[in-house]
Formats: structure tokens, sequence, C-alpha cells
């Protein structure tokens, strides 16, 4: 594994370069940057005009990556994104015509336009990797990255994504209204000449990195951390959530265990470490499951929204706590603290980096917060940083990218 400072001033660049052209919207640049590094895919949901098409655009030339958009609209059909087979008559045979799908960065714009069998089409090459035309499958280009786009609030002429589908995606990430500040800067910037990002890095790096946050250390206790964020979801009752029983219909699938601990690898390059922490799970927790819960009839009829259902989940399941505590060294070798160790669940040691034990440490207090809040004021994983809001853009970074 590469120096991890080395990576964090390479992305720094990266994203400084971006945010010449995107004004604002840290929080969500960053979380597409970790999904990105976890290998998965977006889906960004917000009113048009904010800058979602131009957020992937901008990226996509600093990582000088092939780029293509794909404007979903109900007259589409799978061919038009995947390819199809041409008859040569000069030939006399056929040629495969691959679509726009085949490039490293693909932004499909208001998916939900587009009927449920072109939804089918791109998630299959999102899930798989390929495509199969005419018995011959064709890879997608590596590294491959979808981001989706879809506007919330129109319901005519729109096929909402299925549940099943929209379980595809890593992330769905909010984009909210730019502050009042920043929409003086968009202004500023875009009157004459808009600024033109410029290729910082080339796709050889950007799959480098993903390669490096495979290789990102994370522990058993971060591990189980996750899990029990998930578990919580099916069975509210058993984690000291009663309230919630009756507004989850469904909760999330397998899927987001391991979406959490990918997008906490990919967090955990972002902030220049080569093991995961338990914030790390924390701050993605949002993204990775707003849209895998499925909410009873009983939740909406009292108008319980999914943002109001994971405050509650994220403030009571506790999380394991950061200790600087590691078994006593041999006489002969000088002792090491470089790595931490992270405090288990149920009392269970096991090996962790750098020498440091996995050790049992009593819970954080698990009530809920009188009230909405964001974050909850219990959850927040000793030692680490504050997580985000839904929606928020930080002022200040958290963490040593500066984002």
């Amino acid at each position: 594994m590469s120096d991890p400072s080395t990576n964090v001033m390479r992305l720094e660049q990266a994203l400084f370069e971006t945010r010449r052209v995107v004004v604002g919207q840290y929080r969500v640049l960053e979380r597409i940057l970790a999904c990105m590094l976890a290998g998965g895919h977006c889906l960004l949901e917000g009113v048009p005009g904010i800058g979602k098409t131009m957020m992937l655009s901008t990226m996509a030339r600093v990582m000088g990556g092939s780029f293509a958009r794909i404007q979903f609209t109900p007259d589409l059909v799978p061919s038009d994104i995947v390819g199809t087979r041409i008859w040569r008559a000069s030939r006399e045979e056929f040629d495969t015509e691959l679509g726009p799908i085949f490039a490293n960065f693909v932004l499909a714009d208001e998916i939900n336009r587009a009927p449920a069998k072109v939804q089918s089409a791109l998630l299959e090459v999102m899930q798989e990797r390929q495509v199969t035309i005419g018995g011959v499958s064709h890879p997608a280009p590596a590294p491959f990255f979808v981001l989706a786009t879809q506007n919330p609030i129109e319901s005519e002429g729109v096929y909402p994504l299925p549940e099943a589908q929209r379980d595809r995606f890593l992330m769905r990430v909010p984009v909210d209204y730019p502050t009042p500040a920043e929409e003086r800067e968009i202004v500023r910037r875009m009157e004459v000449r808009p600024p033109q990002a410029e290729r910082i890095l080339t796709i050889h790096d950007v799959a480098a990195l993903q390669k490096e946050a495979d290789a990102v250390f994370v522990d058993p206790g971060v591990e189980e951390y996750a899990v029990r964020l998930v578990l919580a979801t099916r069975d509210p009752h058993s984690y000291g959530l009663p309230d919630l029983d009756r507004l989850i219909a469904y909760g999330a699938s397998p899927r987001a265990s391991i979406g959490l601990v990918r997008a906490a690898r990919g967090m955990a390059i972002l902030r220049g470490r080569t093991y995961a922490l338990p914030q790390d799970v924390y701050d993605v927790a949002y993204d990775i499951l707003n849209h895998r819960l499925i909410l009873s009839y009983e939740a909406l009829a009292d108008g319980v929204s999914v943002d109001e259902v994971l405050v509650e989940l994220l403030s009571t399941v506790p999380a394991p706590r950061v200790s600087p505590r590691h078994p006593e060294p041999p006489a002969s070798a000088p002792p090491d603290s470089s790595a931490p160790s992270v405090a288990g669940f149920a009392g269970a040691t096991s090996p962790a980096r750098g020498g440091g034990e996995v050790q049992a440490a009593a819970p954080p207090d698990s009530s809920p917060p009188s009230s909405g809040e964001w974050p909850p004021p219990q959850a927040a994983v000793e030692g680490g940083a504050t997580p985000d809001a839904p929606g928020d853009s930080p002022e200040a970074p958290t963490e040593p990218l500066g984002i």
C-alpha cells in the first residue's frame, strides 16, 4: 500500500480543481468520491438546476476518464443505452455497436423518466459490469461508475425506481439548494466565462486508488457495528428500538452491510488512513440506508420520514470506541502505539492492526434524542469527527482531506 499522505494529497488536488467549478455541496462531493473509491454507484436526488450534472462531468474531466451522459426519456429502449447489432449489407454480416453505457463515468440523467425495462438494462450493467449482445459478452470499462439523478418533485410522466432496483445503488445522496453566499458565488463564476477544470489524475490513478481502498484494514469490531446497524432495521425491538417496530415494514438487506464496510474503506482513504474507524461507518450510514428502508403504512399515515427513523436508530445502536490500549510488548521490543484498537460489543477479543486488541467496553448511553436533531447526541463516536446532517455542507474539514 502506498503512503496514505500521498493519496490524500492527490485527492485534495482533484477536489480543489473540482471545486473551482462546483460551488459548495462539499458533503455531496465527498460522498460521490467515497462511493467511487468503494467501487459502487450513486443516486443523487434533488430539484433541477442545482448542479448534479456538472458535478459528475467536472469530476470526469479532473480524473481523466471517458464521460457519457444519457438523458432518460419515456421513449427510450434498452438498445439505446447498451448497444445493438447492425446488419452490414456490404459484408453480409452483423456488427455490434456498443451504446453510451461503455464509459468510465456515466451520468444517467433523470433515471425515473425511463420505463422499467430501460432502468433494468442499466442496473444489469451496474451489477454485472458487462453487457451480452448477440451471445457475446462485452465487459464495461474499468473503473466504471454510474451516477444517476432523479427529480423528486414531479409525478407525471415518471417511473419511480422500485425498491429492489434502488438497492443496487451503494448510496442515495440528497442534494439541497445552495446557501445565499454560495448562490452569489455561483452567479459571479458563471456570469461571463465559466471556469473549466483541468485534468489532475488519470484513469489509471483512479483504479489504483480503488485498489488502495480495497486494502484498507477493517477491524472485526467495526464490521460488527455495521452489521448491527443493519440488523436493527429488521428487528428493532432486539436492539432497544421498540418504537420502530411499527414504523419499518422491511429493513435493509445484507447488501447494506457490505456497502457500509466498503464505503467506510473509501472514507478512510479520503481521510488519510489505512484502517477504517467506527466513525467512517457512522458517517456513511445515512446515505447507505436511507433508500433501503420501507416504512409501514402506519408510519406514512403519521407523517414519519426515513430521516427520523435513521436518527433514532443511529442514536441508539452503540458504536465501538477507539481504545489506545495495547498488549504488553516483549521486553526486547519497543512499545508500538501507531494503530488503535477498537472496543467490541460482547467481550470477545481478536487481533487488531499494529498489535492492538479488541476489548470489551461499556456501550455509550443508548437513550434516543428528545427531538429529531442531527447528528444524534449519543451517536458520535469517541475520537471521531461529528458527522454531517443530511444535505448539509460543512464549512470546515472534519478530517485531513479538507472537504
